[in-house]
């Protein structure tokens, strides 16, 4: 982990000589942050992450002689010290591309404002600003490949007390969330048949991908929500990208409400409005898990769902790319359990077993 005296180190690797420098001048207008070398295509960065010390290496995916996807485990192997984020622009190829970058160890991506609109994107400055201080400042998580291999976690002030079967169970994720959904919710058995609604941070095209592969992953339907949908058991439905999410009563049953509402905690879509919803309507028959994320978004929503007695699981630090949404509202004391990210879909399933025993 940096000192936090050091500035954060930092590689870009982008082969647009515009794009490279309004990365770096972004960078370097906070004094966090030093940007060591700059790179036009995945060789030269590979060369040159050999060579440094970096905390961060921002890395485009199309490039001439060697493009981000065939660097990222080379850079790996050169550097392992470093976090990976990958930049590129919102197209849903590279989309794909990113959460393939993702699965494979990039920690984090950025959606690339287009070159018509490179000095006029004050929220890419802003996120791109605060992802590299996060992850140049937190250290790597653990492997965990199963849950055999976890660690106990550490003991943190819990909430005890008898728990409901959930009727909805509401996620929020930020940073380092895509694997992390998918790692969970591909591990959940069928006997947790509530819906799932979740709010990731993510910009649009990406969440229509995500939302793919959360299908595929959990074998379960799962679909960006949309304004008056419906919310039905067995399925999940995620915040689409540029809107917050909340689930509204709908004559018997329950839809989702989307707005354009301004962001809270700097995001849209935010995890809190959609976890106030999941209190108001389900109470304790909810529950809410919060993984891996910069920040505190979702911790207000959180303290509402644990006001009600329902169970809030966080994840783990040791497992979490970044500690900040799940050490949010595990440092507040109102986590009903804090788990390695392979031990939470076993725990949600013991919440369907005990209640129905």
């Amino acid at each position: 982990m940096s000192d936090p005296i050091t500035p954060i180190s930092v590689m870009v690797v982008d082969d647009s000589a515009i794009v490279r420098g309004l990365i770096t001048r972004t960078l370097k207008s906070d004094p966090r942050i030093d940007v060591v070398a700059s790179c036009s295509n995945g060789e030269m960065a590979v060369a040159q992450a050999a060579r440094r010390t970096l905390d961060v290496i921002i890395l485009d995916i199309e490039m001439p002689v060697m493009d981000g996807l065939t660097a990222l485990p080379k850079l790996q192997q050169a550097n392992p010290r470093a976090r990976i984020i990958i930049a590129s622009t919102l197209t849903q190829r590279n989309a794909a591309i990113s959460l393939r970058a993702m699965a494979l160890g990039a920690a984090d991506y950025i959606a690339k404002p287009t070159t018509d609109r490179l000095n006029a994107s004050e929220e890419f400055h802003r996120d791109l600003i605060r992802k590299v201080i996060a992850l140049g400042q937190t250290k790597r998580p653990r492997p965990s490949p199963d849950a055999s291999s976890c660690p106990p976690a550490k003991a943190h002030a819990m909430r005890g007390g008898v728990m409901r079967q959930p009727r909805i169970i509401a996620i929020g994720s930020s940073t380092g969330g895509p694997q992390a959904l998918l790692t969970l919710l591909g591990a959940l058995l069928p006997t947790v048949n509530c819906p799932i609604v979740i709010a990731q941070h993510m910009p649009a095209t990406f969440t229509t991908v995500l939302a793919q592969h959360i299908e595929r992953a959990s074998g379960r339907p799962c679909t960006e929500a949309a304004d008056g949908m419906e919310i039905k058991q067995g399925r999940v439905y995620l915040a689409p990208g540029d809107y917050h999410f909340e689930v509204m009563r709908a004559g018997a049953g329950f839809a989702a409400r989307l707005s354009q509402t301004p962001p809270q905690n700097f995001c849209r879509p935010s995890v809190d409005p959609l976890f106030h919803s999941v209190a108001q309507l389900f109470g304790a028959e909810s529950c809410a898990v919060m993984l891996t994320g910069m920040g505190s978004d979702g911790c207000g929503g959180a303290k509402a769902i644990a006001a009600t007695g329902a169970p809030v699981i966080a994840q783990d630090e040791a497992t979490s790319v970044v500690w900040g949404m799940p050490g949010a509202v595990a440092q507040a004391g109102i986590c009903s359990a804090i788990l390695p990210l392979p031990r939470i879909a076993g725990h949600l399933v013991s919440l369907f077993e005990r209640a129905a025993a």
